[in-house]
């Protein structure tokens, strides 16, 4: 952020009696206000200050060899001088990025107090803990070896929990599968084979998926919606 310090003249002010200490020629005194411009705010020093000039050689008189007269001088015509118009005022883009930023600020704090969305009712239904009887719609793959898919058994459609032993998970699938991915809505989800797949344990839930796997790694299903 750029910024400008600039001197704005208060008031010029001459003494007859006041003379340069060291070359004795006629002094003027400035009573000056530091202005402080950014592109943000704009900002005056609450107290003036004052400047002694050598009139003859227009070089300032340093503060060190003002006399106890010329202190003095100066002192009263700061006093005397008037308040600035302000000391602090922002300008239009300072205004401009105040507003931004309460905009900004009222909305992290919206987010934070706003009550949460109500889940959909699937995701509430696939955060439940599985249970004889429910059906879920996804796929399953039987691998012959760990870790090769040549040769392994695919298939897609529904599954039902048949049992429930601590961890293990038994299911059985849908008389009607397919070897591709289809709707759900196409698929069979109330005949179902009289025989289990391969014991299975919950290896991963949530709200959007379900995932069971054999203690050998054999067997996976992949579950993505419950009926």
């Amino acid at each position: 952020m750029f910024f400008v310090i600039s001197k704005i003249e208060q008031g010029t002010y001459q003494n007859d009696k006041l003379k340069n200490p060291k070359n004795g020629n006629p002094i003027v005194l400035l009573v000056l206000r530091q202005l402080t411009r950014t592109a943000l705010f704009n900002v005056h020093s609450k107290k003036a200050f004052g400047e002694f000039w050598d009139e003859s050689t227009q070089k300032k008189i340093a503060r060190r060899i003002w006399t106890p007269e010329m202190k003095a001088f100066a002192q009263q015509k700061i006093t005397e001088t008037a308040k600035p118009p302000y000391i602090f005022k922002l300008t239009i883009v300072g205004w401009i990025f105040c507003l931004l930023m309460l905009t900004a600020m009222g909305m992290i704090v919206y987010q934070e107090v706003k009550p949460p969305l109500p889940k959909p009712a699937e995701y509430v239904a696939m955060e439940k803990a599985p249970a004889v009887g429910d059906i879920y719609f996804g796929h399953y793959e039987i691998y012959k070896e760990k870790g090769t898919p040549v040769g392994a058994e695919i298939g897609f459609g529904w599954f039902k929990i048949t049992k429930v032993d601590g961890s293990d998970f038994y299911l059985t699938k849908s008389t009607d599968m397919s070897k591709t991915s289809k709707p759900k809505e196409q698929m069979n989800n109330s005949d179902f084979e009289a025989d289990d797949l391969p014991v299975v344990q919950l290896s991963e839930q949530t709200g959007y998926n379900i995932r069971f796997k054999s203690a050998d790694g054999l067997t996976e299903i992949y579950i993505t919606d419950k009926k």
